[in-house]
């Protein structure tokens, strides 16, 4: 029954969201490939429930072919001024819309409208034994540790949130999640764990390389 209504919830929700907002989609799409080369989508394989792997979608907010960066954690690396994201891409970071396209995610049973982050298939390394449990439930678009701090919370910490969520999960919690999120991306709070810029060089080809990061994502 729990997953039942859980399924349910995001078919109808992800279903009206994705007809609703399809327009604007449109728009956010052609924005990104007027202004920057590259795809319109970013699709990256994680890690799901189950260790299932699938590739999540998103809007490209990055310049095309930009350096991965790391954390000394292993969390990816995520400033307000990062060198490699587009003026597009800052728009929709900090409007959360880059995340829509996961919908589709969503539809296709991969991910939920909430649940744990999907994690990078290296990330799991770093589990403490407590933590496998964010692995029994499908990943989220948000959840209860986006709720808790976002970004501004160490990924370990993040990762103790979505262990607690997966063994407490219900709809009233879900929903509870979901309202608080509304509120989180009104105030576009948590997106960066912090405001410094690493220093960076542009290479000839367009490429960003950043000596050193100094900021948590």
């Amino acid at each position: 029954m729990n997953r039942l209504w859980k399924r349910s919830l995001d078919l109808i929700a992800a279903g009206i969201i994705l007809l609703l907002s399809s327009p604007f989609l449109f728009l956010c799409a052609l924005a990104i490939k007027i202004t920057s080369r590259g795809p319109i989508f970013f699709r990256q394989e994680r890690i799901g429930k189950n260790w299932r792997r699938f590739r999540i979608v998103k809007f490209r907010t990055m310049a095309w072919n930009a350096p991965d960066l790391r954390n000394a954690d292993g969390s990816t690396f995520n400033a307000e001024h990062d060198p490699r994201v587009t003026r597009i891409g800052r728009v929709l970071r900090k409007t959360s819309f880059d995340e829509l396209p996961q919908l589709w995610n969503v539809l296709c049973g991969e991910m939920s409208l909430v649940g744990p982050r999907p994690e990078l298939p290296d990330g799991v390394t770093g589990y403490l034994p407590g933590q496998f449990k964010r692995l029994d439930v499908l990943p989220g678009m948000t959840g209860w540790a986006v709720v808790h701090g976002r970004n501004n919370v160490p990924v370990s910490r993040r990762r103790d949130l979505d262990a607690w969520y997966a063994q407490h999960a219900s709809f009233w919690l879900d929903l509870k999640i979901l309202a608080k999120t509304v509120a989180l991306v009104v105030r576009s709070k948590g997106i960066n764990r912090g405001t410094s810029s690493p220093s960076a060089d542009v290479s000839a080809g367009g490429a960003v390389e950043v000596q050193q990061c100094s900021t948590e994502s």
